[in-house]
């Protein structure tokens, strides 16, 4: 079927929906009306498109005539640049979409191989994800922040909460590599650490199927060093998933109830990224060439102090700006990783 039979059949359907609302109730009201909403940024870019393809062949037709070419050719030259732009977003919006783009995620630091320098920078780069997120505006709640002695942290988790959080984060999981001489080389010693992201979609209750019966749950005192504080209760709570062994502990709240709820919101987000990961291993696999399956086992990016530089191994993007980028400036990494990402899918749809 090619593109002008594709987007005749989105016109058509749009319209029989605005006919079936004038007399739909209840919940069919609710599905059409949801329907529309969504195809509804598609219709308005294909009018684009055709607005764009019309302005140009009747432009390209005044270029015949010497009187009307002068006038003719700025607005010949705009539209021939704006149609294929326009069919491209046409197209990607023609992709299936991943149902979990739109939602919120939870995110995950941890240092892996490197010792003190691998926390030191596992809490730099969980305050680097923090200042994105209130950049643009989504809310960061830290759940979890088991900080190490010298000020790194042994773990970090946060819900950053907003509409299409994981589809700008997804991509951050993975090794992420530092190189640097650390505070407490005397000899001016470069060292590599290593630190593991992992980010997955926020997971509701009707995606996973948890069993009380499938979950131990244990109550211990928060810890002292690197806790957020250490109470006289068993307020920390570990939940062990017995079927897939997935372990979640949480001890930064005061009250058992609430370490509860955060441990049970983390422990569905993992074993709905698990299942996710079952069902898409044939096009992850796909598309490993190009910005990777998001495997925490892979290693990503690196952090060159010394020379100043991220460099990005999947697309090879190398950016001479780690100050920046380490004060959150992520866009410029996560757009291109993204425009990657889309030229993969296109090329695999047309293929």
């Amino acid at each position: 079927m090619s593109l002008a039979d594709k987007l005749d059949r989105v016109l058509t359907r749009a319209e029989e929906i605005r006919h079936l609302l004038a007399t739909a109730e209840g919940t069919q009201f609710g599905a059409l009306s949801k329907e529309l909403s969504d195809l509804e940024p598609l219709v308005e870019k294909v009018a684009a498109l055709r607005a764009a393809t019309r302005a140009r062949d009747e432009a390209e037709g005044m270029l015949a005539d010497p009187e009307l070419r002068e006038l003719a050719e700025d607005e010949y030259h705009a539209q021939k640049e704006a149609v294929p732009r326009l069919e491209r977003e046409v197209q990607l919006m023609l992709l299936p979409k991943d149902a979990a783009d739109e939602r919120s995620a939870i995110l995950e630091v941890r240092p892996a191989a490197g010792g003190d320098e691998a926390a030191l920078f596992a809490a730099e780069l969980f305050r680097a994800y923090q200042r994105y997120a209130e950049a643009r505006r989504w809310r960061f709640e830290v759940m979890e922040y088991d900080e190490s002695e010298l000020g790194g942290v042994k773990g970090a988790v946060a819900e950053v909460a907003g509409r299409g959080v994981f589809a700008r984060l997804k991509f951050e999981s993975g090794v992420h590599r530092v190189q640097r001489v650390p505070a407490t080389e005397t000899q001016g010693r470069i060292h590599t650490s290593t630190v593991t992201v992992a980010v997955m979609p926020e997971a509701e209750e009707v995606d996973v199927q948890i069993n009380d019966g499938d979950l131990r749950i244990d109550t211990y005192r928060a810890s002292g060093a690197g806790g957020q504080h250490v109470n006289k209760t068993d307020s920390a709570v570990r939940i062990t998933h017995l079927p897939s062994g997935v372990v979640v502990a949480m001890q930064e709240e005061r009250s058992q109830h609430k370490n509860r709820a955060k441990a049970m919101k983390v422990l569905r987000a993992r074993l709905y990224e698990a299942q996710r990961s079952r069902l898409n291993s044939v096009r992850a696999a796909d598309r490993k060439s190009q910005v990777g399956t998001g495997d925490r086992s892979e290693r990503i990016r690196t952090y060159n102090f010394p020379q100043g530089r991220v460099t990005d191994h999947r697309i090879g993007l190398t950016l001479h700006k780690i100050d920046r980028v380490m004060l959150g400036e992520l866009d410029e990494v996560i757009d291109a990783l993204t425009a990657e990402h889309e030229a993969a899918r296109l090329a695999e749809a047309e293929g």
